[in-house]
């Protein structure tokens, strides 16, 4: 019991942490939340057959808990594009089924490379804090549905919640900075739900799956982390305005980069 109360705190913290930068930089938290989930995963000695999709459906389901608590303050101050997110949402939840089916198809092996990589990319293109055409603006619904469609799939083979995807989609259409957090913050629900639920039905009686579980959703971390979650994503909501945010970036940025290498160091050494 004592072991296991361990584990519990460490699932404490992690929501409290990913909970505040959810609410902070729009994000679901899933990019922070994969790396520390599969080292907490790895002591625990989990089976590494099945580790890395339970470490994405189960950040994913979290990402349902602060996305609800990050969305609400971000709606109070105005932030939140809601025709936007109406547009690709549906979208989104084609993308995220199609991705929860591919998913459970690949290698642990793959899945963390493949996240490792993505990392990487995110990290860079924050740290660079790349600026589009001043002329360009967001498609019409056609074009956002498209969108979303990408945003969901992509989502789901990384376990994110759809911040890192759609932040840099709506920046690079121009839109206001804070009402690109507050928006990416909105699209993020429909991507945790929907995908969650793939998740579950496609983890159903799965071999090698720690328990207790709800198909490939590892409770007691779900539980943990999306209590003290819900309680930190509004103060990282309300200092999202009145913070510059490309610093804030920066310093995320930074630590995707060590993340990413702690990952790929797990798997070349598995």
């Amino acid at each position: 019991m004592e072991f296991l109360n361990i584990w519990l705190l460490a699932y404490l913290a992690l929501g409290a942490f990913v909970g505040f930068l959810a609410g902070l930089l729009g994000i679901g938290g899933g990019m922070v939340m994969v790396p520390f989930l599969s080292m907490i995963f790895l002591a625990q000695g989990f089976p590494f057959e099945t580790k890395m999709q339970v470490i994405l459906a189960t950040s994913m389901a979290t990402i349902i808990f602060t996305a609800i608590s990050s969305v609400r303050t971000h709606h109070a101050k105005g932030a939140v594009k809601w025709p936007v997110v109406l547009a690709m949402a549906p979208g989104i939840l084609l993308g995220a089924f199609i991705g929860t089916r591919v998913v459970s198809t690949l290698s642990t092996q793959f899945l963390a490379i493949f996240f490792t990589c993505f990392l990487f990319y995110t990290a860079t293109q924050m740290l660079m804090n790349f600026k589009p055409k001043p002329s360009r603006t967001l498609p019409g619904k056609v074009g956002l549905f498209g969108a979303g469609g990408v945003v969901g799939v992509l989502s789901s083979l990384v376990g994110a919640g759809g911040g890192f995807f759609s932040i840099p989609f709506l920046s690079w259409c121009n839109m206001a900075l804070h009402t690109v957090v507050g928006t990416s913050a909105a699209l993020g629900f429909p991507i945790a739900v929907f995908t969650t639920l793939g998740n579950v039905v496609q983890g159903w009686g799965a071999a090698n799956v720690p328990q207790p579980s709800l198909g490939y959703v590892y409770l007691p971390a779900l539980i943990g982390i999306a209590v003290t979650s819900v309680l930190t994503a509004p103060f990282g909501a309300r200092l999202a305005h009145r913070l510059p945010v490309a610093t804030l970036k920066r310093i995320i940025a930074i630590l995707l980069y060590l993340l990413a290498l702690k990952m790929l160091h797990g798997v070349l050494t598995q």
